[in-house]
């Protein structure tokens, strides 16, 4: 079977190795270039692990430029496989493989379609979420379903945790699809889109933190943005201020003070008072001096 593949982040390089050890490895790889790295936290380029497989790799900015789909026509390909692009995928793209088109979506579809999807998961306190392949169609995330895989989101979930978890289902998935592929009667379920919700497009910016939320809401945003994400912050005396992990301080009621204010030093971090009155004990942080803030400062919303 000649399969495209096409992807630029960490899931990409997971589903690709996936390939190449069943024996399937691409014939054409597609790929975003290194100077790009920007566009996605995540970022991974395929180049070398693909030219160790002996596959030929194009670089892109953009999957459906007329050059693209030539190379892509010129290897004729049975399959293209989309994992970790965020491009929509026009069909002159769509059409080129002979056997369709195959996406990847960190979720219970049709629940969640859209970006910032594995974030969202965590904002919104999902108990179930779910990866999912499906057929690629002029829709967003909207395509029949090939295979899916339900699981439980953690209450302590975080970005890294849950990306880990669709990541070690994906490369099971992969492996499976292309067999049910081979077979020449793929599952196709259609999704009912009665059922389906949309996520909205995050910057890096959405996540400064409301240090007026309730402690809960403070610690849920920095599990849901960290790593491989931008991640949480605030400023201090004019700096920005990453806050990588914290915990909710057990003592509720112990400290009375200002929002966003800095009750005390812990022997892991430091203690910052919310809106609701409960504190948050912040464990991992980033900062330019790497310094705690002072106890009885105050973080901002902004630099100055």
């Amino acid at each position: 079977m000649r399969i495209v593949f096409v992807g630029a982040v960490e899931s990409s390089v997971i589903a690709l190795e996936a390939l190449i050890r069943m024996g399937r490895a691409p014939t054409l790889v597609v790929t975003l270039p290194p100077e790009l790295a920007g566009r996605h936290s995540d970022f991974a380029d395929l180049g070398a692990m693909g030219r160790t497989a002996g596959c030929a790799i194009r670089y892109t900015a953009d999957i459906n430029h007329p050059d693209v789909l030539e190379a892509m026509t010129s290897v004729e390909p049975d399959l293209t496989f989309v994992i970790g692009w965020s491009q929509v995928c026009r069909q002159p793209f769509r059409d080129v493989a002979r056997l369709g088109t195959i996406g990847f979506h960190p979720a219970a579809l049709p629940r969640l379609r859209g970006r910032a999807v594995i974030p969202w998961t965590i904002l919104r306190g999902e108990g179930v979420t779910g990866s999912t392949l499906f057929w690629l169609d002029e829709g967003i995330d909207s395509g029949p379903i090939l295979l899916q895989r339900l699981f439980a989101v953690a209450a302590d979930e975080t970005a890294r945790s849950l990306y880990a978890k669709h990541t070690t289902n994906l490369r099971e998935m992969v492996v499976e699809a292309v067999t049910l592929v081979e077979t020449d009667n793929p599952p196709r379920i259609e999704q009912d889109n009665d059922q389906a919700s949309y996520c909205a497009k995050r910057t890096a910016q959405d996540g400064l933190i409301d240090w007026n939320a309730s402690a809960g809401s403070v610690l849920r945003l920095i599990r849901a943005v960290g790593d491989p994400y931008p991640g949480a912050f605030s400023f201090y005396d004019g700096e920005r201020i990453r806050i990588d992990a914290a915990l909710e301080f057990e003592k509720a009621g112990r400290y009375i003070g200002l929002v966003g204010q800095v009750q005390c030093y812990s022997t892991r971090g430091f203690v910052v008072l919310c809106g609701d009155g409960a504190c948050i004990e912040v464990l991992a942080w980033a900062s330019p001096t790497g310094k705690r803030p002072a106890v009885h400062g105050r973080f901002h919303p902004h630099a100055s």
